[in-house]
């Protein structure tokens, strides 16, 4: 009797709904058509592009008729190519240097910030700040605070008998980069630390107290370990968006002077849109891609049965 009357429920309700109104699966993929087909096409088909082509031999000139397979010559050119580890280089001087003070100063400023400042909140938003300002309008601004002549940078460094030339520097202007770019992400890192900052056991915090134990005790022992995963998320994304790095020297260096900031990114844009071999930038770009997967994977694996909650 019960079963008949749920069949008799289930009908009615599929009566008054009518008979072209009824759940499909096409209807879900309709709602998701538009960001598949932006991600198919924006994304999917250029990798695949990209894998493709970085086995052929191609000039932009020639046109698609014009591609060629060449197999694994690519790869072997660039084990050879003294400009792709000229450019390695530079770009593992960048990584190295920048994403680890990014990451010690974003988490002094996370620390600072966590307190109860006067005018936290505004603190906040002015740190932040940097990261989500137009690259265009950050390079200009760099350009004149580290002006050789007449820059404020060197006017407060001339006290100290010191003049660096910056960008017009074959061995300053890979620093200069470097300032920048810890400038523009120590903001974003200061949050990220702060918002799991103000998630850590404060039971803890708590019991140290209790024992009598000291400041930099309480750090050791429970806010490094609890910041842990927060600070290889951190490092995996910095390492990642520095090995990408193009748009400030492109626009304030490009390149130079003659090859001190050509980075692994700004060497494939020459390649492939300068000197049109599209086949090889795509072979540098797929090394490239390896080796960062590479690097991010060993960093992830270094924090493993390291952070607090897995201890």
């Amino acid at each position: 009797m019960a079963t008949a009357t749920v069949v008799t429920a289930r009908t009615a309700a599929r009566t008054e709904q009518g008979p072209g109104i009824r759940p499909s699966g096409w209807i879900g993929f309709l709602f998701i058509a538009p960001n598949l087909l932006g991600v198919i096409a924006f994304t999917l088909i250029p990798l695949i592009s990209v894998v493709v082509l970085a086995f052929t031999d191609w000039n932009l000139v020639s046109g698609i008729g014009g591609i060629t397979f060449n197999g694994i010559d690519n790869f072997v050119a660039i084990a050879r190519d003294p400009g792709f580890w000229h450019a390695i280089g530079l770009t593992l001087v960048y990584v190295v240097v920048s994403v680890p003070l990014t990451v010690v100063l974003g988490l002094a400023l996370g620390i600072a910030l966590n307190r109860p400042l006067p005018g936290r909140a505004v603190l906040r938003a002015i740190f932040f700040l940097p990261y989500i300002v137009n690259v265009v309008a950050i390079g200009m601004t760099w350009l004149m605070l580290m002006n050789p002549k007449a820059g404020l940078v060197n006017q407060v460094l001339d006290v100290f008998g010191i003049q660096p030339g910056w960008f017009a520097s074959s061995h300053w202007a890979l620093p200069a980069l470097i300032v920048m770019a810890v400038w523009g992400g120590v903001g974003y890192c200061s949050l990220i630390y702060l918002s799991a900052l103000q998630d850590a056991p404060q039971q803890l915090y708590e019991a140290a107290d209790i024992d009598g134990a000291s400041a930099w005790a309480k750090f050791r022992v429970i806010t490094w370990p609890s910041l842990l995963p927060t600070t290889i998320f951190l490092m995996v994304t910095l390492i990642i968006g520095a090995s990408q790095g193009f748009g400030l020297i492109a626009l304030i260096t490009a390149g130079g002077p003659g090859d001190a900031t050509t980075t692994i990114s700004y060497y494939m844009y020459q390649t492939g849109f300068q000197f049109y071999r599209f086949g090889y930038a795509s072979a540098i770009g797929l090394v490239t891609f390896v080796g960062v997967l590479v690097l991010t994977l060993l960093t992830w694996r270094a924090q493993r049965g390291r952070a607090l909650n897995d201890q």
